[in-house]
């Protein structure tokens, strides 16, 4: 099932599952996830993408996969592993920097549990980011399309992770990782990052998260540190969610950005919704503003984006939704184009998708 590429991580699990096969033939649980996605920006960019710090439904006016997922999963009582391979524009845009190997590598991770007391783990290898409430699966979101602070922040990462339930309700983990959302290191970069994550679950629809990253960005020779703080607050029942986040990072500055001072400063927050209206249909949206006054996420002199965004769900099934979404990114400062190509303050997309979980 696995290409030849792959066969360390995918041999583990086959040897795992092989183990384990005797004694509970249901320890290896396999499942996909297809969206297949049609989005219209009204700038019509004749180059076909959207713009340049968006990395999901990328591409303009034509129907394409956002994401397609193969995924095997095994777990036992001791031990775990999952891998999982991927396609469609979001690997294409998204792990652009990876080896052409790994850019079709979801997920690629084993575990073994250190104590059953304290459900202590370790887990290494790749795996989903520890950061923000939002994930390459459209389906596990508020919303059709991801938020700006989502698509600055790691969808991804790669390393190790200590994890512990001190409680039902609380769970800690540290992390050593490769890098912001890094596979392979960046060229000339020796120094590890860390991440650490406290989250709280009350079990009846509340979480509290709180994650952090601090690494090295670029070669050892710039050695320019990233601190960064996510914190998320959710609530959600049977017909609604509510989630509101607040996300603010620090980085030196080595001179590359002339006359902005010895730190570069950004920050967002965001706030989303769904809610059933009737029967199997939804309503959603969200309202965030990114403020990047050094321009480290944002294009050359766009300093703040706000944004807002309305859409439609119908839950066909448990396994199937159909999802349709208006999104309008408003730029005080300018840095759009319009469809004439003159400068604008403001970009408008009409994105629609079908989304199906195997």
């Amino acid at each position: 099932m696995f290409p030849s590429r792959y066969w360390p991580v995918s041999a583990v699990l086959a040897l795992l599952a092989g183990d384990a096969g005797a004694q509970d033939s249901a320890a290896v649980r396999f499942s996909g996830y297809a969206e297949v996605y049609y989005a219209y920006d009204f700038a019509q960019p004749g180059s076909g993408e959207r713009p340049s710090f968006l990395y999901n439904h990328k591409r303009h006016n034509e129907v394409n996969a956002n994401l397609l997922l193969l995924r095997a999963e095994l777990k036992r009582d001791a031990f775990r592993g999952a891998v999982g391979l991927m396609g469609g524009t979001y690997a294409q845009y998204n792990l652009s920097s990876e080896p052409d190997m790994l850019r079709n590598v979801y997920e690629a991770q084993v575990g073994a549990r250190l104590s059953a007391r304290g459900d202590v783990w370790v887990d290494a290898g790749i795996f989903p980011s520890h950061i923000g409430f939002e994930s390459a699966i459209g389906m596990d979101c508020p919303n059709l399309t991801r938020s700006l602070v989502a698509e600055n922040t790691p969808y991804y990462e790669a390393g190790a992770r200590l994890s512990a339930r001190p409680s039902k309700r609380l769970e800690v983990a540290g992390l050593l990782l490769n890098g912001w959302q890094r596979i392979q290191r960046e060229p000339g970069n020796q120094r590890p990052a860390f991440g650490t994550q406290l989250r709280y679950d009350d079990g009846a629809g509340l979480v509290l998260n709180w994650s952090t990253f601090v690494g090295s960005m670029g070669p050892d020779s710039i050695g320019e540190r990233r601190w960064y703080s996510n914190l998320y607050a959710q609530l959600e029942g049977d017909a609604s969610l509510i989630v509101i986040g607040f996300d603010a990072g620090v980085q030196e500055n080595r001179g590359w950005r002339v006359n902005l001072g010895e730190y570069a400063y950004w920050m967002s927050a965001v706030g989303a919704f769904r809610q059933r209206v009737k029967g199997r249909w939804w309503v959603n949206g969200r309202a965030e503003v990114f403020l990047d006054d050094y321009w480290l996420n944002l294009p050359l002199g766009m300093d703040a984006l706000l944004g807002a965004s309305a859409g439609v769900d119908c839950r066909i099934s448990e396994q199937a939704w159909w999802r349709a979404e208006y999104r309008l990114l408003r730029a005080p400062d300018g840095g759009f184009v319009d469809a004439q190509g003159a400068p604008s303050a403001t970009n408008m997309v009409l994105t629609t998708a079908l989304c199906l979980r195997l």
